[in-house]
């Protein structure tokens, strides 16, 4: 049997850990498989660049969890809710997609004991996702965004959503940055007067970026404010789509140490 080949599609993706974490898997677990990084510029060709480069399966990152889902033949009923795919796996010609982004993150931010009121700053793919799996588990989320276009299906779900121009400040138990704000610059996502105004009785502030100190959460920290980035949220969706790529032959708890390993070295 050939070598099963994976990757990572976005665009940033140099910096991701994703190709660590799954090759340390497949090592540890004696998979014959391999996974690489593909910079994708045009998210609407993505389905087309998957079967060129004849992979199994592919993980998706900003700005194409859109793009990814529709180009899958067949959707998880939980990525269908949500409309964004961050998992697609090749079975006989069709494309399966799944969200492994929002169990992910659910299991990241279990250790917030009793936080129940959430501010995602963004409304992107990840958001979607996410925002849907904390409403189902009992979280108050409410979405800022800088533009009211992307925040319409939002209010159509029941979620609370504001732009940075009509923003009303109340306390929320965790504050946390869903866009790609601080990755390869300086930016905030969004004004510091906002954050200033909601982060100070936050009991906490989390980031999806992971392996650096964002502006983001170096502010969170000038306020005196336990903050998370989004290691454990990588590893944690990283291991289910794990299981999707390897038809779900090893378990999370199997998987866990292998993929881990990718932070310690």
């Amino acid at each position: 049997m050939s070598k099963h080949l994976f990757a990572l599609f976005g665009n940033p993706v140099s910096h991701s850990k994703s190709p660590l974490m799954h090759n340390l898997a497949f090592k540890g677990l004696k998979i014959d498989g391999c996974y690489n990084r593909y910079l994708l510029e045009e998210g609407e060709k993505l389905r087309e660049k998957f079967f060129a480069l004849g992979l199994k399966g592919i993980n998706i990152t900003v700005p194409h969890k859109e793009h990814a889902y529709q180009a899958c033949d067949i959707l998880d009923p939980f990525a269908q809710k949500v409309g964004a795919v961050n998992t697609i796996v090749e079975r006989e010609g069709k494309l399966y997609g799944y969200n492994t982004d929002a169990p992910g993150f659910l299991k990241a931010i279990n250790e917030f004991k009793g936080a129940k009121k959430v501010l995602f700053l963004g409304a992107g793919g990840t958001a979607q996702s996410t925002s849907m799996i904390l409403k189902e588990a009992g979280y108050e989320v409410t979405i800022l965004n800088r533009s009211a276009g992307r925040l319409e299906r939002y209010r159509e779900e029941g979620f609370e959503t504001y732009t940075f121009e009509n923003f009303q400040p109340q306390h929320f138990d965790l504050v946390i940055n869903m866009t790609s704000a601080g990755l390869e610059d300086d930016s905030l996502p969004c004004p510091k007067e906002i954050l200033d105004q909601v982060i100070p009785s936050a009991k906490a502030c989390i980031d999806v970026i992971y392996g650096k100190e964002t502006p983001f959460l170096k502010l969170a920290k000038s306020h005196n404010k336990p903050t998370k980035d989004g290691a454990d949220m990588l590893l944690y969706q990283g291991i289910i789509a794990f299981e999707h790529f390897t038809g779900h032959t090893y378990s999370f708890e199997e998987i866990l140490p292998h993929m881990r390993r990718a932070f310690l070295l």
